[in-house]
């Protein structure tokens, strides 16, 4: 059925506008988002569609460019390029939380942040959270790339990243693109070498956090840092 075809208190733009965005489903919200469906399939069943097909909305919001052209009716630029816009702005609305107050006061949006930056990557990423001494985000930095191992991880690399941004703690993550967040052995052992690395010159590693599609792993909580 068309938008144009429902009651008028059941189109999601008119729902919202009357009751407020909480009252839509998440596949309201993202048919208004779309706007238009495609032939023989109204807005509506090509949201849930979508929805379906990324296991929801954390998974559509961590799809990549590539990921959601193959979609029917998102391989143009302009509903493409809106979901894209929409991603961005999630991670930029996490970064301004976490740079405005204590990161471990929300470990959950320390996770959503990671999850938004890194869960959907095909290989796998090593990357760093750099706080100050209240613990706030000064900045994060990918700073490895491919299989990770003690070797292939430098904790001088590392070390020189955190003095170069007078950062007091870090908080270590990488993704699992098998989409498991347990942690190896290797995972630990790398955690502990870059934690006495760190410690020489005065940089807290406060977790180590392991990231996958719609699921994140904090080493701190499982008591392995």
């Amino acid at each position: 059925m068309a938008l144009k075809d429902l009651p008028a208190d059941a189109r999601p733009r008119e729902k919202l506008l009357a009751r407020g965005a909480a009252a839509l489903s998440d596949t309201e919200l993202l048919a208004l988002l779309l706007r238009t469906g495609t032939a023989g399939r109204g807005v509506l069943h090509m949201a849930e569609d979508v929805l379906l097909r990324f296991g929801g909305l954390a998974g559509l919001l961590h799809a990549g460019s590539e990921e959601l052209r193959k979609v029917h009716g998102l391989g143009g630029p302009a509903k493409r390029s809106e979901l894209i816009a929409v991603l961005e702005l999630a991670r930029r609305a996490v970064s301004e939380q976490l740079r405005a107050r204590e990161v471990f006061g929300s470990p959950d949006a320390v996770k959503n942040y990671l999850q938004l930056h890194l869960a959907r990557r095909a290989h796998e990423v090593f990357a760093a959270l750099f706080l100050d001494a209240q613990n706030r985000l000064i900045a994060m930095e990918e700073l490895f790339r491919g299989t990770l191992t003690q070797t292939s991880v430098y904790p001088r690399e590392v070390v020189l990243k955190s003095l170069q941004h007078h950062a007091a703690a870090i908080v270590l993550a990488h993704n699992h693109p098998s989409g498991t967040v347990q942690p190896s052995r290797a995972d630990e052992a790398l955690t502990q070498t870059l934690k006495a690395a760190l410690a020489l010159v005065d940089v807290r590693v406060l977790d180590h956090v392991i990231v996958a599609p719609g699921q994140a792993l904090s080493m701190a909580e499982k008591g392995l840092i």
